[in-house]
């Protein structure tokens, strides 16, 4: 069974196409942003771009206290699923494996 996985346009695994702010806020998302999408510097994309990785599956770490704070945090901005942005992270890394 093969998950739809969103483009990698986010370091955290965010689903950048269906964020409400993209449009409203004209953000590309923190790849495209170097790291700073529209509300500032993101400390989970900083670290991705300081270790080499274009997103956190590929990180031995995932998840770490950021990325999982970022998924799991306040009931406005985490993901819906809780944890939702984990699990796509390790998706694309897994289907990295397979290319």
């Amino acid at each position: 069974m093969t998950m739809n996985l969103p483009p990698v346009l986010s370091r955290c695994g965010l689903c950048c196409e269906t964020c409400e702010y993209r449009q409203s806020h004209n953000c590309g998302g923190c790849i495209a942003s170097g790291g700073k999408p529209f509300w500032g510097e993101c400390d989970v994309a900083k670290c991705c771009q300081e270790k080499g990785h274009v997103h956190c599956g590929q990180c031995s770490e995932i998840p770490c206290d950021n990325l999982r704070n970022m998924s799991y945090g306040d009931d406005e901005h985490c993901d819906n699923p809780p944890g939702k942005r984990i699990e796509t992270c390790r998706a694309w890394a897994k289907n990295e494996q397979h290319i």
